[in-house]
């Protein structure tokens, strides 16, 4: 008889997606992920069958649920207008003038790194970019739609104006991170997303609304 896990996968997915987040998937080794993680080797193929790739995909797809909503912010709802968009703009320069900022966002680190190789890991990045690219085309209309915006704007080509080059501005800054920065004089503006288990300690790395 099996013996029941003594741990849980998504804390586990937790720790893997800061720790990939953190330092980038190619150096991020195995035994990176035991010491993050908390768990065996032999535990962690177990429940993530294909290792350090499956736990990367699956990382992918835990911060596009819990990360990018919050980093979208009321620019995802569907009445958001010129206001949610000048947010969200001021929140990315806000984020990449700050020392976590350097971490960048994920999605777009994958991308640089992974996405030319790794057709699933690349298959994530062009739906969170095709999610923020109609969440702006939604802005701008709704913006023309009431006046803010001349009638004649076109909302798409816009979009690709303002906000084209907005992925390649946030990847992972030069240099490495600062392993050791903390976000201690901002926590009262914070608002991430719940994470589960041991992730919670870390959360004083997760850049606030630094737009993917």
């Amino acid at each position: 008889m099996p013996r029941p896990r003594e741990f849980e996968p998504d804390a586990v997915l937790d720790q893997a997606m800061l720790r990939f987040w953190w330092q980038g998937y190619r150096a991020t080794s195995i035994e990176d992920l035991v010491k993050a993680t908390g768990v065996k080797p032999g535990s962690l193929y177990s429940a993530f069958p294909g290792g350090k790739r499956t736990l990367f995909l699956r990382s992918l797809e835990r911060y596009s649920k819990l990360v990018v909503p919050q980093k979208l912010g009321e620019l995802a709802a569907p009445g958001a207008s010129l206001s949610e968009l000048r947010g969200y703009f001021d929140g990315l320069v806000s984020d990449l003038l700050s020392p976590e900022g350097r971490q960048g966002c994920l999605l777009v680190n994958t991308a640089i790194e992974n996405a030319a190789e790794d057709d699933e890991a690349a298959a994530v990045v062009r739906g969170h970019l095709a999610r923020l690219e109609q969440c702006m085309t939604t802005a701008l209309r709704n913006a023309r739609d009431t006046g803010e915006v001349r009638a004649s704007v076109d909302p798409g080509r816009q979009r690709q104006a303002a906000g084209g080059d907005v992925p390649g501005a946030h990847g992972r800054g030069e240099g490495e991170p600062r392993r050791d920065g903390t976000a201690r004089d901002r926590r009262q503006r914070l608002h991430r997303p719940r994470l589960t288990g041991r992730a919670r300690g870390h959360r004083e790395r997760w850049p606030l609304f630094q737009p993917s």
